[in-house]
């Protein structure tokens, strides 16, 4: 699997985002970076991105949840921000990307009793390896997420995300996050999400996410996701839905959620599109320190 790594120096721009990275190399030689913020012994945070962010997306997240004591952790997928990026769209699959977060996070880092906070494709991940490795885990928060078999047809909104990602001779990254965003971000922060892609080699992983979503009922992933759904309708630990106002493409799975998962909370992030930690990232921490604060 041919390796390619972001050079540091493309980063030197972006703002308002003051934490120094950590790395990990995985079994498969592939290199995670992550960031972290708060005490060393406070309870573990994890904040998962998705397609097609890095751990910036938390960037007003991290402080609240470091402030209220809790040790913060966000991790750039493989692909994305810092960590390596295979440089074929066949190298990225559903569960070799379950597998790297999951090392990165038991193995590498041995974190225990961790909330993971999942978004978008960090809510794919991270509900496989909450469900898979529930002894590790001590709270779940969704966000603007969810866990497709390819039982149920996808909404046209994303069908056509994924079309325009196939096509594009360019994959305008900073493009994509400006349109689920309500708020349009401004000029440092879309440059903060091309930082990782200094050209067209490195958007594999941008370009493979959205292919990798089950969309038929015989996909490589669909069956882990139905156990995965299984294991949710038995869920017996603290559980947050918290979904924003204003997103077409994962607003219908909150309701499933809330009615699946046994005792979950829900909570509605009003102002706020697909992107939530653009619109409302504080209002999204605070939320998650007063569920754990609650449980």
């Amino acid at each position: 699997m041919q390796l390619l790594r972001t050079p540091d120096a493309a980063f030197d721009a972006v703002a308002d985002f003051p934490y120094q990275p950590g790395y990990a190399t995985l079994a498969d030689g592939t290199r995670m970076a992550y960031v972290e913020s708060g005490p060393g012994d406070g309870e573990p945070v994890v904040l998962l991105h998705g397609e097609p962010t890095w751990s910036y997306l938390y960037r007003a997240v991290i402080p609240v949840l470091a402030g209220a004591g809790l040790r913060a952790i966000a991790p750039d997928l493989v692909g994305f921000g810092r960590s390596d990026k295979p440089v074929a769209v066949e190298d990225h699959s559903y569960a070799r990307h379950v597998d790297w977060t999951r090392e990165l996070l038991f193995d590498a880092l041995d974190l225990r009793r961790v909330t993971i906070v999942g978004h978008d494709w960090g809510g794919l991940i991270g509900l496989r390896i909450a469900t898979e490795n529930a002894g590790r885990i001590a709270r779940v928060v969704a966000t603007n997420t969810g866990l497709p078999t390819g039982d149920q047809t996808m909404p046209d909104v994303w069908l056509r995300f994924r079309e325009s990602v196939r096509r594009a001779p360019v994959l305008d990254v900073a493009r994509l996050v400006r349109s689920g965003c309500l708020v349009p971000p401004a000029a440092s922060v879309e440059a903060a999400y091309d930082a990782p892609f200094p050209d067209e080699s490195f958007k594999a992983a941008p370009r493979a996410m959205p292919n990798l979503v089950p969309t038929t009922p015989d996909d490589p992933a669909s069956d882990a996701n139905r156990t995965a759904w299984q294991r949710l309708s038995t869920w017996d630990k603290p559980f947050l839905v918290a979904f924003s106002d204003s997103d077409p493409i994962t607003g219908g799975m909150a309701p499933v959620l809330a009615r699946i998962v046994p005792g979950a909370r829900s909570v509605t992030i009003p102002g706020a599109g697909h992107f939530l930690q653009e619109d409302a990232g504080p209002r999204l921490a605070e939320e998650v320190v007063r569920f754990i604060a609650d449980t």
